[in-house]
């Protein structure tokens, strides 16, 4: 039997080989380090976290925690590798980091059906194959990739937060178009001149997050990408001429025309995800939550992704993958991790996976596992990979994705029912299809 060649060693890599030589199919793991090192890693071992070293919540009634659960049921092996070792982190799962990659090496490498291959890939290898090479993919790789696919892996240098549309207080939001054209598909926040001016001090004033070396001198050519609080810095007006400009709209609260807007659109099709327009930032989250609650309408706001800068490469994968993460044009080729555009450690770490099982599915011409739209992988597979999203932003595990809950949930414990209601209506969704898989 061939074996699969795996391309990456880190998070989704490690899950993606676990997958398949598990299933009793050879593996071929290509990891170049430590031949070669990108700028952000620095240790030989595989599934180094080379940011924080939280995996985020362990709560079932949490985005991450119910995500973490879906794994442990896919048969995930960095989960238990964390949980042997974690270090205190209140109610959430952080690990000792050198002892977490040491230990997803040591299991790694002794399974029988993994070969470990210390090299640098510069062509796609024939047979099938899963490239899992994270945000920071070589030049070397960077160049067949591209012309497998038709185009570069995007540089992703800022992007804008999202939001939940049901957090947005609509006493005060509207719906209008953009800039007075087309359909009213915009919710719009508007803003009297006192309010803009707090808020224009507060953004101009809020705490930036701070880039690594390698990123500072790469971002610096990105004007069309610049972050909403540089833009500010060049003038009181400078955004309200920009992103934040009120043309063509009239406040039906007020029957005005707002001194300022920002105007929010739809980052998914149900429209339970709303994107900040032109809000790209390198502010710190904390700041970010503190700043933008300030827009009347957003005081309540259920950020489900703050907005972010830094040096990442993705596919466009809604026009590129299926949702066995496979090349549409090319399916013996299957990408993992965040470079098809999830967000975080274990999104990453899970959608290798799911590659890694529907390879194998493939290779003894089983049906492919799609999971359920209710379950936190199936929303995030299904949402990087709609071929109708436009502008893809990479996403994490958050509740904003899942399929609304017809029933409402009220009271000061509402939001935690509600998010248990997601959770396990998840885990049964999830169970069906493992058992009738």
């Amino acid at each position: 039997m061939s074996a699969v060649k795996i391309i990456g060693a880190g998070m989704a890599g490690c899950e993606a080989a676990w997958a398949v030589a598990e299933a009793g199919i050879p593996v071929m793991l290509y990891e170049m380090k430590p031949q070669k090192y990108s700028p952000a890693h620095h240790s030989p071992d595989f599934a180094e976290l080379v940011c924080s070293n939280s995996l985020k919540a362990s709560r079932i009634d949490s985005a991450a925690g119910l995500l973490k659960e879906e794994m442990r049921r896919l048969g995930s092996l960095l989960v238990p590798c964390a949980e042997a070792c974690a270090v205190e982190a209140g109610g959430a799962l952080a690990v000792d980091r050198d002892q977490f990659s040491r230990l997803v090496t040591e299991k790694i490498r002794s399974h029988p059906n993994i070969t470990v291959v210390n090299q640098e890939i510069s062509e796609i290898p024939e047979g099938d194959v899963i490239i899992a090479t994270g945000p920071l993919t070589s030049d070397a790789l960077h160049a067949p990739i591209a012309e497998l696919t038709g185009q570069s892996l995007y540089f992703y240098d800022a992007a804008a937060p999202i939001v939940t549309g049901e957090s947005v207080s609509m006493d005060k939001a509207f719906y209008a178009s953009r800039y007075g054209k087309g359909t009213a598909d915009y919710l719009n926040c508007p803003m009297t001149k006192e309010e803009y001016l707090a808020f224009y001090d507060a953004l101009i004033h809020a705490e930036s997050a701070q880039l690594h070396d390698f990123e500072k001198e790469t971002l610096r050519v990105y004007e069309g990408c610049m972050p909403v609080e540089v833009l500010a810095k060049r003038g009181e007006d400078a955004i309200r001429y920009g992103m934040m400009k009120p043309v063509g709209l009239t406040d039906p609260h007020t029957g005005k025309r707002p001194y300022a807007v920002l105007q929010l659109r739809k980052e998914n099709r149900e429209g339970t995800l709303w994107n900040l327009v032109g809000f790209q930032t390198n502010l710190k989250w904390g700041e970010q939550k503190r700043v933008f609650s300030m827009i009347p309408g957003l005081e309540h706001a259920e950020f489900v992704r703050y907005g972010v800068m830094h040096r990442n490469s993705f596919l466009d994968s809604p026009k590129l993958l299926d949702k066995t993460y496979a090349l549409r044009k090319e399916p013996r080729i299957r990408f993992a991790g965040q470079m098809t555009g999830v967000e975080g450690y274990m999104e990453s770490a899970g959608s290798g996976i799911l590659a890694g099982r529907n390879t194998v599915r493939a290779i003894q011409g089983e049906a492919p596992l799609i999971l359920p739209p209710e379950t936190m992988f199936g929303a995030l597979t299904a949402y990087i990979t709609d071929p109708y999203q436009e502008n893809l932003q990479p996403m994490g595990a958050n509740m904003g994705i899942l399929p609304m809950l017809d029933q409402k949930f009220r009271g000061k414990d509402g939001k935690q029912k509600k998010y248990q209601a997601y959770a396990d209506r998840a885990l049964a969704a999830l169970d069906a299809c493992i058992t009738a898989n």
